[in-house]
């Protein structure tokens, strides 16, 4: 496989899957449209890819017929192929992406657009981290708590944290194995690296951080608008 050391000119870009309802959130549409601490949440993730130079596009996959983006206009670029899972959204975006483009050695980022607190320095750091790397790698947090396997509402097991880690994203690897990852790997996948890790390859591990958190459940906002409030001051 090439590395970046062979292919020197490899770009770098971000896709943002879009596409989401974020039915778990408890918002009247979909979550990534709601606003925290003044403006949409995808505002504040499109924000930070906007903040680091070596981001040569970003690419945002919205579902047919959101209107969204038609009355905020954005940089980024945004298609309308979202498809029913997030690995298709993606792999609609990759084709996109090769479209107006990016060949097959250049790298993607593929962040969600829910983790609205991901700063420029952390994008940064990855790329940093993996522009050299034979495989490509992802954003992740070791385990802090005691992990516990449930069965019926109890516990049946407690299991070993030392070598856990909490993934996060973005997620880096080359256009054109991911592309292949993912097809192979089918729509089932819930992140861009566990498709990879199905080809025999080892994604690396590069720390992210605490704040870098999915936005899931409603209890979520009041803490992203409180943090995205205290960075502003």
């Amino acid at each position: 496989m090439a590395t970046s050391e062979s292919t020197p000119n490899s770009r770098f870009y971000a896709l943002v899957p879009c596409a989401g309802t974020g039915s778990r959130a408890g918002t009247n549409g979909p979550k990534q449209y709601e606003r925290i601490a003044g403006q949409p949440m995808v505002w504040h993730t499109l924000a930070a890819f906007a903040a680091v130079r070596r981001i040569a596009r970003t690419l945002v996959v919205v579902a047919p017929g959101d209107g969204f983006f038609e009355r905020n206009p954005t940089s980024a670029m945004v298609v309308a192929c979202g498809g029913a899972t997030r690995a298709a959204s993606v792999v609609n975006g990759l084709y996109e992406l090769t479209r107006v483009g990016a060949t097959q050695q250049d790298w993607v980022l593929v962040h969600d657009a829910a983790r609205c607190l991901i700063t420029p320095a952390l994008i940064d750091s990855l790329i940093d981290a993996c522009a050299q790397d034979e495989v490509g790698g992802l954003l992740a947090r070791k385990l802090p708590d005691t992990l516990k396997r449930e069965e019926g509402g109890r516990v049946a097991e407690t299991l070993h944290r030392e070598d856990k880690w909490l993934a996060q994203t973005p997620q880096m690897f080359r256009i054109g194995l991911l592309m292949h990852a993912l097809e192979r790997a089918g729509n089932h996948v819930t992140d861009e690296a566990s498709a990879v890790e199905a080809l025999g390859q080892r994604p690396l591990l590069v720390p992210g951080g605490t704040q870098n958190f999915k936005i899931t459940y409603p209890d979520d906002f009041a803490l992203a608008e409180a943090v995205l409030k205290g960075r502003s001051r």
